[in-house]
């Protein structure tokens, strides 16, 4: 994935992030499974994001993408699961019976993100930083020639 611009913005984001089915049930249909994976592709596709992996087991999902900086962690996800989640109910009703999911939701609250960089990665953002506090406190006449 490269830099990408919006109207307002360059960004470089990446995320991991990972969330299971409802009480971890097992999804054990492949056909199922597979048709999340596909929501998840179309839900990034009509919202700016690029899904640079994703996998999508029995009992959680992961996902590497990148989306524009004006989406929150939580609203990406969110997105994800709301809009899968219902999509799926109205293709498979059975899904419901099947997972045992009495309160009506697919996937569970919680989820885990985290932050993904490429040459950037925590040491240099550290290193950044402490180059920046000390040009603050000793700073030096840049040469044009």
């Amino acid at each position: 994935m490269a830099v990408k611009r919006t109207a307002h913005a360059v960004y470089d984001a990446k995320y991991h992030l990972v969330w299971a089915p409802k009480y971890r049930r097992w999804i054990e249909r492949e056909d199922i499974r597979e048709r999340i994976g596909q929501l998840f592709e179309e839900i990034a596709a009509n919202h700016g994001m690029e899904i640079d992996a994703m996998e999508v087991a029995a009992d959680h999902v992961h996902l590497f993408l990148s989306f524009p900086p004006k989406h929150s962690i939580s609203h990406v996800v969110g997105l994800l699961k709301s809009v899968s989640a219902s999509v799926l109910f109205g293709e498979y009703p059975e899904v419901k019976e099947e997972l045992n999911l009495w309160r009506g939701s697919f996937w569970e609250v919680g989820y885990f993100a985290r932050t993904v960089g490429d040459e950037v990665t925590e040491d240099v953002i550290r290193q950044y930083i402490r180059y920046h506090q000390h040009e603050e406190r000793n700073p030096s006449q840049l040469d044009l020639f």
